[in-house]
């Protein structure tokens, strides 16, 4: 089945079944390998992608359903305000250590921030609280947003 998806501003068509998950589409038939797979059962957040500007888990999230929607992936964050200052406050405080989350965290952050310019520590919670850092980094998280919200 063909199916149109515009993915960081650029249109493609694919053909797979509608069912797909969105991220084995930005994955394996687009090539956009920053969208990692956790648990494939939107509980961990690594899948983390921006339909429409709303943070969004990818694994659970059928191709049929997004035609026609605006997706982002961390391969275009640094476009999307406040992307580009967020990843500049996770170098700046080391966030990550082994990395395999942040691609989910950082879009998360971006969705929260774009949407609360301003957030307190209970709307940084709300918005993270779906995303998992095994490494344990959420004090470093929480400090890179509130750096970018200052």
């Amino acid at each position: 089945m063909a199916i149109s998806v515009q993915v960081n501003g650029r249109s493609y068509t694919v053909d797979v079944d509608g069912d797909t998950p969105l991220l084995w589409v930005l994955r394996d038939v687009l090539g956009m390998t920053g969208t990692k797979f956790g648990c494939g059962q939107a509980l961990c957040g690594a899948c983390t992608v921006h339909v429409d500007g709303v943070a969004t888990r990818s694994c659970v999230t059928a191709i049929e359903s997004v035609e026609g929607s605006q997706i982002t992936t961390i391969e275009a964050l640094h476009t999307v305000a406040p992307g580009k200052a967020l990843q500049d406050a996770w170098v700046e405080l080391e966030v990550p250590q082994c990395g395999y989350c942040q691609s989910g965290q950082l879009m998360s952050a971006a969705a929260l921030l774009h949407e609360i310019p301003r957030p307190t520590d209970d709307d940084i919670n709300d918005a993270m609280s779906g995303n998992i850092c095994r490494c344990g980094t959420y004090q470093r998280i929480r400090a890179a947003i509130k750096r970018v919200s200052a």
